[in-house]
């Protein structure tokens, strides 16, 4: 018995030695094992896009494995794809574990992959004029759109334009820009492109020197070539190669009716020479309304303007402007520009028609600018006059005319201009001038310069001053409490003429101001700058 109880026990050992040995050969020398090393995570498992596909060694490795799959999928696609792809990797640190092969788990990518393709991507052009960019699927839809703003424009068979692509100089990157070429310049250049023998280019040369050194002679009205003579794009068209899905390309019949179709655009409206409300509502096709509605600066239709103002106004334009010029045959019957006499006596003001006017009449050709439909500008290259139009003639002043400034610094507006209750008695129902309220003793100004009428008493005026002016209107001071200046002293717009008070028929301390134009009296408020 103690003999076989040795024989078990050398039995266990060598057992024991042989598993040993196995452990310390799949360590080092199996490769889906991986060893233990304290030195953290070891072994990990891969998530793609939320789903397991294996276990590896290292982050690395799950990396690698995923470029493969990413390859594999482009390989089965004849376009540019679009992949989700997000890997996460959980890591543990054992003692033994078993990773998953490469091919398996590429293999596994490759399929959850596939099953995240999100769309193929299209081949395209995406077209940038001015803030609007539209994505179409080949050059040829690009040249239709373009075309088609052309076309809506296109008033001569015989002088027709089409659009074309080419590359930007000016730019560094390929960027393809458009213009318009006519049928013309079309055919001209597939001749020339055929006429590449050294005679075809020496008659063209020869020909080129002949038409230089040929005399010109005045055309005749039946010599012109009416019609549609230039054609261009407006803004500026920006076209460049990308990869988009289905749902991201336009239709090219949305895409023509967004380029050609007219739009509400705001313009500026500078206010010229003559201009009111109502000729701007006219002229500009808005109703006042809406121009006022349009315009801070307007209060309502008798708001003031001047030359030089602007306003917004509310256009009908295309987004892509289509410029074009035009050589038209009219007759018309036509206004022949003012004269004008300089008298230097007069003020700017002051003006007297020497002649009246009548319209004559002409056969033009012009050459017409157009941007869309509006026309911008218009060039006479042939005129014959039918009769003379007969100009107007006007005599108009050189002098500026003096300006007029409140009289006092401050105070309060008391009484207006007009019908009145008669604040004491003795007072007049009817107001030829303003009140402004101030306490006596304030300074009062000449409104303009002149010559001093009158300065001292003056009845109900109390103390008064007169000043005439040289456009022969007149100012009252009047209720003053010290006269500063005397009777036929020439005095200075702004200069200290007086002090306020309270003489004469005055209910307070006031200054009262009058404005006289051909002895009647105004509105004060009306001539003050």
């Amino acid at each position: 018995m103690k003999h076989i109880s040795r024989y078990y026990k050398r039995l266990h050992v060598r057992n024991l030695k042989i598993a040993v040995l196995a452990v310390f050969v799949s360590i080092f020398f199996l490769p889906v094992y991986v060893g233990f090393q304290h030195t953290g995570d070891n072994m990990f498992t891969v998530l793609l896009n939320g789903t397991e596909v294996g276990v590896v060694g290292s982050p690395a490795e799950a990396e690698q494995y995923a470029l493969e799959a990413r390859k594999q999928i482009a390989r089965d696609s004849k376009e540019l794809v679009l992949v989700e792809s997000e890997i996460e990797t959980i890591g543990n640190e054992v003692l033994f574990g078993q990773t998953d092969s490469k091919e398996e788990v590429v293999a596994h990518m490759a399929m959850v992959l596939a099953d995240d393709v999100r769309q193929t991507m299209n081949r395209c052009y995406v077209v940038k004029i001015n803030d609007i960019m539209i994505n179409l699927s080949s050059k040829e839809e690009v040249l239709t759109v373009l075309q088609a703003a052309l076309d809506k424009y296109n008033t001569d068979k015989q002088g027709s334009y089409v659009a074309e692509l080419f590359l930007d100089p000016a730019r560094e990157l390929p960027v393809l820009t458009a213009n318009a070429i006519s049928n013309e310049e079309v055919q001209e250049q597939e001749l020339a492109q055929e006429a590449v023998s050294v005679n075809a280019g020496f008659d063209a040369e020869m020909e080129a020197i002949f038409e230089s050194v040929e005399p010109d002679v005045e055309k005749d009205f039946e010599d012109y070539d009416l019609g549609l003579i230039s054609m261009n794009f407006g803004d500026t068209i920006e076209v460049v190669e990308a990869y988009l899905s289905d749902e991201e390309l336009t239709e090219v019949g949305d895409a023509i009716e967004i380029v050609t179709k007219d739009q509400e655009k705001n313009e500026v409206y500078e206010v010229v020479s003559g201009d009111t409300l109502s000729g701007i509502s006219l002229k500009t096709d808005i109703p006042l309304d809406r121009l006022i509605e349009m315009n801070d600066t307007l209060d309502d239709e008798n708001s003031m303007i001047r030359a030089g103002d602007e306003l917004v106004i509310m256009v009908p334009k295309p987004e892509l402007t289509v410029e074009r010029q035009e050589e038209l045959y009219y007759e018309e019957d036509y206004e022949a520009d003012i004269i004008y006499v300089d008298n230097d006596d007069w003020y700017t003001t002051e003006t007297k028609t020497l002649q009246e006017p009548s319209a004559g009449h002409r056969k033009v050709v012009a050459v017409v600018s157009f941007e869309n439909d509006k026309k911008v500008s218009e060039e006479i290259i042939k005129e014959e006059i039918t009769y003379e139009a007969v100009p107007k003639i006007v005599e108009r002043g050189t002098k500026i005319p003096p300006s007029y400034i409140k009289p006092i610094s401050g105070g309060r507006l008391s009484s207006t201009f007009g019908k009145r209750s008669a604040p004491k008695k003795g007072a007049s129902t009817y107001h030829k001038g303003v009140d402004w309220a101030t306490p006596t003793g304030t300074a009062v100004v000449a409104s303009s310069g002149g010559v001093v009428a009158k300065a001292g008493w003056g009845s109900g005026y109390g103390y008064v001053v007169y000043i005439n002016h040289p456009d022969g209107r007149q100012t009252r001071y009047g209720h003053l409490s010290k006269v500063l200046v005397s009777a036929g002293q020439t005095v200075s717009q702004g200069q200290k003429i007086a002090l306020s008070g309270n003489t004469g028929i005055s209910t307070g301390p006031h200054l009262h101001f009058e404005i006289l134009i051909n002895g009647s009296q105004v509105n004060p408020l009306k001539y003050l700058n």
